[in-house]
C-alpha cells in the first residue's frame, strides 16, 4: 500500500496500480464499502482519480461501478414500473420502448453508462432508417426522457443531442385548412345518415357545436347527455357538491335552465378492452347546445334505447370500431350507392364533401373553435368550451358565465336558422 487519505488508498497489483476508494456506504456487517479500479502506471494518476471520485460522492453526482454496470433492457423496466402518465400516454411510451428500443440495446447487451453520444447517434441513424419520420422522431423522445432520468444515478450526463435554433429562422410548416362552411357540415351529417342512420346525423353536428373531441363522443352516454343530464348526473361527493347543485339549477330542459352535454369521460382501449377514462388533460367541462342540436338529441335518444347516444351500426360505442377509416373516409370521401337483390343494408349514393375529403375528422373540432372565434366570444369561454387549460392570471380570475353561455347558444342557432334560410332559398 503505497498511499492512503480520506479514505483513498493505491496498492500495486503486479505492474500496475490500482485505486481504492470509499463509496460513502456500508456492507450488513458494518464493513465500509469501497470501490477500486486498476490499470494505472503512474501512482499519483492512480491517487488523483480516487481523490476525483471521492469529490464526485460528495457533490452527490457519482456512478458507482455496480450502477454503472445496468443493462439498458434493466433500465427500462425500472422506468416503465415508475410511469405515472394519462393511459393513452403510457400506452405510447410502452409502445416505443417494447417495439424499438429495448430489441436494439438488448441484443447489443448495452449498458446505460455504455450509451454515449456515439452509441446514441447510432441509434439514431438507426431508427430514422427502420420507420418512418414522426414514428423516429417520437421514439428518439422517448428515449431522451429515459436516458435524462438515469442522471445522475447510472451517467453522470445525458447523451442527448438537443436541436438548438442557429441561422436564419425558418417557420414550421402547418396544416393547410379550409374553412368549414355551414353547408359542408350538413353534408356530412347527410352523409352519416345514410351510413349509420339518425345517430351519424346528430353525431356531425354534435361534434360541429360543442368541438367535442372524437373519443369523448364516442364515450358519451344517455346519463350525461341532453335533456337526461344533470338529472340523471350520479350524486358527487362531497366536494363536488356545489358544483351539482348550480348545475341543476343552470342547465337541463325547461324554464330558463340551457340544455347541455357534460363531458365527464372518453373510451380508450386498454388489455384490449374498451375503457372508461377521464377526458384530456382532464378537461372536465359543460357545454350548452343551441335548441336545434337539443331536440335532434332529444329525438335520438327517444329512438333507440342504447347505452351510447351515438351507437355504432351493430349498437355498440363507436370507440369499439375503426371510425376514421371504416365511418369517417367513405362519409368525407363519398362513396357509391349499394343498391340491389343481394345488397343485405341498401345505401344511397354519398357524395365528397370537398372541404373534408381526405382529412381529418378533428378538423370539425377545429373549425368549431374558429365559429367561436368569428363570432367574438371571450377567449376563457371559448378555450374552456374547448377543454383547453387558459394560462396565466385570465385563467385564475375568469369564468364561464351564463350570459357567455346564452351568446353562445344564440350565435351557433343563428348559423343553424341561417343555413336553413338558405337551403329553403336553393330548394325553391
Amino acid at each position: 500500500m503505497a498511499r492512503r487519505a480520506r479514505d483513498v488508498y493505491t496498492e500495486r497489483r503486479g505492474g500496475t496500480c490500482r485505486v481504492k476508494w470509499w463509496t460513502g456506504e456500508y456492507h450488513d456487517d458494518g464493513r465500509k464499502r469501497f470501490e477500486s479500479k486498476g490499470g494505472f502506471d503512474d501512482e499519483d494518476e492512480a491517487y488523483n482519480h480516487g481523490l476525483d471520485k471521492m469529490a464526485e460522492i460528495r457533490r452527490g453526482d457519482h456512478v458507482s461501478n455496480r450502477d454503472g454496470k445496468t443493462l439498458m433492457s434493466d433500465w427500462l423496466d425500472d422506468w416503465l414500473d415508475a410511469m405515472d402518465h394519462a393511459h393513452l400516454t403510457e400506452r405510447n411510451y410502452r409502445s416505443m420502448i417494447e417495439n424499438h428500443i429495448r430489441p436494439y440495446f438488448k441484443k447489443r447487451n448495452t449498458a446505460v453508462a455504455d450509451i454515449d453520444v456515439l452509441a446514441y447517434r447510432a441509434f439514431r441513424k438507426y431508427i430514422n432508417g427502420a420507420v418512418g419520420e414522426t414514428t423516429a422522431k417520437n421514439v428518439m423522445m422517448v428515449l431522451g426522457m429515459v436516458l435524462d432520468d438515469a442522471v445522475p444515478r447510472l451517467i453522470k450526463t445525458s447523451p442527448v443531442e438537443r436541436t438548438r435554433r442557429r441561422g436564419k429562422f425558418k417557420k414550421k410548416q402547418r396544416e393547410r385548412k379550409k374553412d368549414v362552411t355551414m353547408e359542408a357540415v350538413e353534408q356530412l351529417a347527410v352523409n352519416a345518415r345514410a351510413f349509420f342512420g339518425p345517430a351519424g346525423y346528430a353525431f356531425m353536428w354534435t361534434m360541429a357545436m360543442t368541438g367535442m373531441r372524437p373519443a369523448e363522443l364516442y364515450g358519451l352516454t344517455r346519463e350525461y347527455c341532453y335533456p337526461n343530464w344533470p338529472g340523471t348526473d350520479p350524486r358527487p361527493d362531497r366536494e363536488e357538491r356545489d358544483r351539482y347543485d348550480e348545475d341543476v339549477e343552470r342547465y337541463g330542459k325547461g324554464g330558463e335552465r340551457m340544455p347541455a352535454i357534460r363531458v365527464e369521460r372518453q373510451v380508450q382501449y386498454k388489455d384490449a378492452e374498451l375503457c372508461f377514462f377521464p377526458p384530456k388533460y382532464e378537461s372536465y367541462r359543460t357545454l350548452v347546445i343551441p335548441p336545434f342540436l337539443a331536440d335532434l338529441l332529444e329525438q335520438l335518444l327517444a329512438s333507440h334505447d342504447r347505452r351510447w347516444v351515438f351507437p355504432a351500426i351493430q349498437g355498440g360505442s363507436l370507440g369499439a370500431v375503426n371510425f376514421d377509416y371504416k365511418y369517417w373516409r367513405p362519409i368525407a370521401d363519398g362513396a357509391k350507392a349499394r343498391q340491389g337483390p343481394r345488397v343485405r343494408k341498401p345505401r344511397a349514393q354519398m357524395p365528397a364533401v370537398p372541404s373534408f375529403a381526405g382529412k381529418r375528422l378533428y378538423l370539425l373540432r377545429h373549425g368549431h373553435k374558429a365559429w367561436m372565434d368569428e363570432d367574438g366570444h371571450s377567449k376563457f369561454a371559448v378555450e374552456s368550451r374547448m377543454g383547453h387549460e387558459v394560462p396565466g392570471v385570465e385563467g385564475v380570475y375568469s369564468s364561464v358565465t351564463v350570459p357567455m353561455e346564452r351568446a353562445i347558444m344564440k350565435s351557433l342557432q343563428e348559423r343553424w336558422d341561417s343555413l336553413q334560410e338558405r337551403l329553403s332559398s336553393a330548394g325553391g
